[in-house]
C-alpha cells in the first residue's frame, strides 16, 4: 500500500508495508500511483527488465499526460528512480505481516504489565475524567498493601520468561495511598533477584500532594512520573478544579518544574487533554514549552457525545490545521536548537515496535492489565467498572479466559476499517477502550480518534522530513530516504 501526502512543501511518499518513507520531486510523486500495480515486488527482477517494463507501460499509457510538463527524459528519469526503489524493496512492498496473526493468537499469555488503581479517590474533580473522580462507577477506597502485594507476586508468577516488568502507580490520584506506594516498592524490590525480575515503576500524578520527599523517593524509584496538566492556566483550572471549585495550576506548576529539573527532562512527561472548549490546543503546547517542559503530551479527550466538551466531526478541520501549526512550530524550535519532544509526533522510521506491538498495539487484556484497590482484574484502565470486562483477580487469576482471548485476536486485520489504513502499524488498530465505548466492539473504530492519529503520523513523518533537510543544509548530507 502507498500513502502519498503533501506537506510543508514535501512531497512524502510513505510505503506502508515495508515502512519506507521516501520525500520526492513532483514528477516522482505524480508517476507512483500510476506504477503501482505494474511494479509490484513480488520477485526481485533485474533492475534494467523492471526498467524496460515500467517505459514501455508508460508509453502505452501516453505518459499520462505529463509530456506538456516534462520532457520524455525526465519521464524516464523518474521511471528509473521508481524502480530502484522498487527493486530494492523500498516501495510496492506486500503485506508481510497478515501472515504472523494466527500465531499472536496462539502465542502464550504473558502478563508484562499491571495498572495498580492505587486509590479509587481523587482531590481534584476534573470535570472530563472516565474515572469518575476516582470512584470508577464503585466506591471511594484505598488499595491495601495486602492487595498490592498479591498484585505484584500475580504479575511475576504470569509474566513467564520476561525479566522487565512494568508497573503505574495509577488512581484517581496515587499520592493520597502513598505509604502503600512505598511499600510496594521495596516489596518488589526485595523479590526482583530471586525471581530473575526487574521491576519499572512508573507514577502518574495531578501532583497536589507532591512535595520534596515524594519527589526524593520517585527520582530514585520510578523510572517514569506523568504529570497531569492541561495547560494555559485558564484551560487547566476550568477542566480540573480541586474539590472546591479552586483552580489546580498555580499549586502543580512549580510541582512540575521541579521534576523536569530534577529528573533532567528525561523520564517524565507533562501530559494534557483538549476538549471541545480549547480546539486551539497547539497553544496549550506552546505554553508548557515555554514554561521550560521538554516531554509533553496532550492529548484529545474522549468523551460521551453529549457531554459540552466532547469533541466533534465538525471540530476535526480546525484541529488537522493545529497539529500542522504544532509541527511547524517544533520544526522552527528544533532548528534553533530548542528541545522539545511531543508525544503524538514521536515515531520511529528506523526499527519500531516488534510484529505483535503492529499489529496488535498496547496488549490490553492479556499483557497489561488494571488491578483495583479490592484486587479484581480488568483489561485496562478505561475497562474498570464495567463488569462485562471483569476478568478475575488477584486470588484466582483470569478465570474469563475468554476476555483475555478475545483481547489476544484483536489485531489491524480484524478491525475492518484498519486493513485499508495507511497508519495501522503505526497505530496498531488504536485503543480497544474507545473503539468499544463508540462502537460496542473492541474491534470497532473510532472514527474521529483515527482521523486526528493520521494527521499525527503525518506531521510527525514531515518533521523527520524536515530536519533532515535541515541538517542536508547545514552537513550537506543525502536524500532522506528511512527505511
Amino acid at each position: 500500500m502507498i500513502h502519498e501526502y503533501k506537506s510543508g512543501g514535501f512531497n512524502i511518499v510513505l510505503d506502508v508495508e515495508s515502512g519506507a518513507v521516501h520525500v520526492v520531486d513532483e514528477l516522482v510523486y505524480k508517476l507512483v500511483p500510476k506504477l503501482e500495480g505494474l511494479v509490484r515486488h513480488d520477485v526481485p527482477q533485474a533492475e534494467a527488465l523492471l526498467y524496460e517494463t515500467a517505459v514501455d507501460y508508460i508509453k502505452e499509457n501516453a505518459f499520462f499526460g505529463l509530456e506538456s510538463e516534462y520532457s520524455e527524459e525526465e519521464i524516464q528519469e523518474a521511471a528509473a528512480e521508481i524502480c530502484e526503489l522498487a527493486n530494492s524493496g523500498n516501495l510496492y512492498q506486500h503485506d508481510i505481516y497478515e501472515q504472523y496473526v494466527d500465531s499472536l493468537k496462539d502465542r502464550e499469555t504473558v502478563v508484562k504489565a499491571l495498572c495498580l488503581h492505587i486509590a479509587h479517590d481523587c482531590n481534584l474533580r476534573c470535570r472530563y475524567c472516565f474515572a469518575e473522580e476516582g470512584e470508577y462507577h464503585g466506591r471511594r477506597t484505598l488499595m491495601t498493601y495486602e492487595v498490592g502485594k498479591k498484585a505484584l507476586d500475580f504479575l511475576v508468577a504470569n509474566s513467564g520468561s520476561r525479566k522487565n516488568l512494568e508497573v503505574d502507580f495509577f488512581g484517581g490520584e496515587p499520592l493520597m495511598n502513598w505509604e502503600v506506594v512505598k511499600q510496594l516498592v521495596e516489596y518488589g524490590r526485595s523479590i526482583e533477584k530471586e525471581n530473575g525480575k526487574l521491576f519499572r515503576f512508573t507514577l502518574t500524578t495531578n501532583g497536589i500532594l507532591l512535595n520534596d520527599d515524594i519527589l526524593e523517593f520517585a527520582n530514585k524509584e520510578m523510572a517514569n512520573i506523568v504529570c497531569s496538566i492541561d495547560g494555559r492556566k485558564e484551560v487547566n483550572d476550568k477542566m480540573r478544579p480541586l474539590r472546591g471549585g479552586q483552580g489546580s495550576y498555580d499549586i502543580i506548576l512549580p510541582k512540575f518544574k521541579l521534576v523536569a529539573k530534577t529528573r533532567e527532562q528525561s523520564q517524565y512527561y507533562v501530559r494534557g487533554t483538549y476538549t471541545h472548549h480549547n480546539l486551539d490546543f497547539a497553544q496549550d503546547v506552546l505554553h508548557l514549552m515555554d514554561e521550560g517542559f521538554e516531554q509533553i503530551s496532550v492529548e484529545p479527550v474522549v468523551a460521551e457525545p453529549t457531554e459540552d466538551y466532547a469533541l466533534t466531526e465538525a471540530d476535526v478541520p480546525y484541529l488537522l490545521e493545529q497539529y500542522d501549526f504544532l509541527a511547524d512550530e517544533i520544526i522552527k524550535r528544533r532548528k534553533e536548537g530548542k528541545f522539545v519532544n511531543f508525544f503524538h509526533f514521536m515515531i520511529d522510521l528506523e526499527g519500531g515496535p516488534c510484529v505483535a506491538k503492529r499489529l496488535s498495539g498496547c496488549g490490553s487484556g492479556s499483557e497489561y492489565l488494571a488491578v483495583t484497590p479490592w484486587g479484581d482484574l480488568y483489561p485496562c484502565h478505561q475497562f474498570v467498572g464495567k463488569e462485562d470486562f471483569l476478568m478475575g483477580n488477584v486470588d484466582e487469576g483470569v478465570v474469563r479466559t475468554d476476555i483475555r482471548d478475545s483481547f489476544k485476536s484483536c489485531n489491524v486485520y480484524t478491525k475492518e476499517k484498519c486493513r485499508e489504513c495507511f497508519a495501522k502499524f503505526y497505530c496498531s488498530g488504536g485503543c480497544a477502550a474507545n473503539s468499544y465505548n463508540f462502537t460496542g466492539s473492541v474491534n470497532g473504530s473510532y472514527d474521529i480518534g483515527c482521523e486526528l492519529q493520521r494527521k499525527r503520523i503525518e506531521c510527525a513523518i514531515r518533521i523527520k522530513a524536515a530536519l533532515a533537510d535541515f541538517a542536508d543544509e547545514r552537513d550537506n548530507a543525502g536524500e532522506f530516504v528511512c527505511s
